[in-house]
C-alpha cells in the first residue's frame, strides 16, 4: 500500500545529491572589484564567493607569476577575517604582500612538504568556513582535487582562490586543462605607468579572465593593486592619456 507521506531516506538522498549538483545554494556573498567595466563583465558584479577562483602567470617566468600572487593577495586583502595561505615552497615575500595590504598579522602561513598536502590544508580551510580567504599555490590542479576544494567552498562559502606556479616551462601548460574553478585569471606585467619626471610609475598588468561561469572571457590593462588591494583600469581614451579610473574600497 502506498505511503502517504515522504519517505524520509529518499528525501535525505534527494537533498544529497541536489547539494552535489549544486541545485540547492546558500545565497552567496559577492567580492566586488569597485571598478565597474570589470565588474560588469563578471555574474553578480563581481568574484563569488564559496568558490575557488584560479591565477596564473602569463608566462612561465618569476615575474608574471609573482604578478598573480599579488593580484590574488589584493582579492584576499580586500576581504574580512583572517587568510590562510598555503604553499609547498617558502619563498613567499611577505613585505610583497603587505605592499598590496595584506598585512603580516592577517595572514595564517601552511608549509608542506608537498603539493598534495597543500590540497589537503586548503579543503580542511575552505571547510572550516569563517575566514576572509583560502590561498593555495599549486603547480598543478587536477579536477578531481578541484572539485573537492570546490565543494569545500561551497558548503562553507569561503572564498578560495589558487595561485598557479611554474619550476620549469613545461609545467606552464597544465594551466590549459579543465579545472572546476569557477574564474580563471592570466596575469601579464607591462611596462609601468609613466611619469612626467624621472622615476618608476605604478605597475602595470594585463589581466585576462580566460574562463567564467555564466560569463565571457576578457581582457583589462590595469593598474597593479595599491596599499588597500585595489586596482585601476586604464583609460583606453582616445587622446591617449594615461588618467585611470581607481576602484573603491568595498571590504
Amino acid at each position: 500500500m502506498a505511503q502517504n507521506g515522504a519517505n524520509p531516506i529518499i528525501s535525505d538522498l534527494r537533498d544529497r545529491i541536489q547539494h552535489l549538483d549544486g541545485a540547492v545554494t546558500r545565497p552567496k556573498a559577492v567580492l566586488p572589484f569597485g571598478v565597474c567595466e570589470i565588474d560588469e563583465r563578471l555574474p553578480s558584479g563581481g568574484l563569488a564567493c564559496g568558490a575557488i577562483h584560479e591565477f596564473a602567470g602569463g608566462g612561465a617566468g618569476a615575474v608574471d607569476g609573482a604578478a598573480a600572487a599579488l593580484f590574488a593577495a589584493g582579492i584576499a586583502a580586500r576581504t574580512k577575517g583572517k587568510v590562510v595561505w598555503c604553499l609547498a615552497r617558502p619563498d613567499l615575500f611577505a613585505p610583497a604582500l603587505a605592499h598590496v595590504g595584506l598585512h603580516p598579522d592577517r595572514v595564517i602561513y601552511v608549509e608542506a612538504m608537498k603539493e598534495e598536502y597543500v590540497l589537503e590544508a586548503c579543503e580542511e580551510a575552505l571547510r572550516f568556513g569563517g575566514l576572509g580567504a583560502v590561498v593555495a599555490e599549486l603547480v598543478r590542479l587536477p579536477m578531481v582535487a578541484s572539485r573537492r576544494l570546490q565543494l569545500a567552498a561551497e558548503g562553507s562559502g569561503a572564498l578560495g582562490l589558487v595561485v598557479r606556479r611554474w619550476r620549469r616551462q613545461t609545467e606552464a601548460g597544465d594551466f590549459g586543462h579543465p579545472t572546476a574553478a569557477t574564474s580563471r585569471w592570466r596575469i601579464s606585467v607591462l611596462p609601468s605607468d609613466p611619469l612626467p619626471v624621472p622615476g618608476l610609475g605604478r605597475a602595470r598588468w594585463l589581466a585576462e579572465l580566460i574562463r567564467i561561469k555564466a560569463g565571457e572571457s576578457a581582457d583589462f590593462e590595469i593598474g597593479a593593486c595599491d596599499a588597500q588591494g585595489r586596482i585601476s583600469l586604464f583609460s583606453d581614451a582616445g587622446d591617449g592619456s594615461d588618467q585611470t579610473r581607481r576602484s573603491v574600497h568595498t571590504g
